[in-house]
């Protein structure tokens, strides 16, 4: 007689599935309360507090694996917004460029908004600087050739005036997380040509040919 099988247990979860699900958790987590423990990561993740320290040895590893998380969905916001693509205006312009940037980035910032603040406290400030570099350097060849063609004003070099646009951007993405305001992209993509000296006209109609909806600047 041919003896049955033993019936198989459920399948262990795949290592990196587990460790995104850890992720995913803390993110929403820390989003709701910063100083949440790794126990009640676990427990959101549907894991034990075990498995956590299975994947970051820390507060501080799991902070850095959030913002390697960022950086890679940054990177990738960024070959999206540089890829040809068909585009209505033939000879697109260095605002629609920039406002293509922000519009692109912007639910990269609004998923990791809560991030930013935690990881100057867990990473300190020079990490969030070369997080959030590439999406800088970027913007600074955009104001560059504004600037050279005489769209965005000149009064600032390319390079302050990134940095500047970056603390503009993160003051609102700040006031989304504080519920002072509430925005898809469009209103804050409006707001930074405004603040690179784009008349505010010409701003809103350039987020609307990108499909944006029309923005109210803040």
């Amino acid at each position: 007689m041919t003896s049955l099988p033993a019936p198989r247990g459920p399948r262990p979860r795949k290592p990196r599935a587990t460790r995104t699900r850890i992720l995913d958790a803390a993110r929403q987590t820390l989003g709701h309360d910063p100083d949440s423990s790794l126990g009640a990561i676990a427990e959101a993740a549907g894991v034990a507090r075990r498995t956590v320290y299975g994947h970051f040895t820390g507060r501080a590893a799991l902070i850095e694996g959030l913002t390697a998380e960022a950086a890679e969905a940054i990177r990738l916001a960024i070959a999206d917004a540089r890829a040809p693509r068909p585009d209505p205006d033939p000879l697109p312009d260095p605002a629609t460029d920039l406002a293509r940037f922000v519009l692109t980035l912007w639910p990269v910032g609004d998923r990791y908004r809560t991030l930013l603040g935690l990881a100057r406290q867990d990473l300190g400030a020079q990490r969030v600087s070369e997080l959030l570099a590439p999406a800088r350097d970027t913007v600074a060849a955009i104001l560059a050739r504004g600037q050279q063609h005489g769209v965005f004003h000149t009064g600032v070099p390319p390079g302050p005036l990134s940095r500047a646009l970056e603390a503009h951007l993160l003051a609102l993405l700040d006031s989304v997380n504080s519920g002072l305001w509430a925005d898809d992209g469009t209103g804050a993509a409006a707001a930074a040509l405004i603040a690179v000296g784009v008349d505010r006209g010409v701003a809103a109609s350039t987020v609307r040919r990108l499909g944006g909806a029309s923005p109210g600047t803040p």
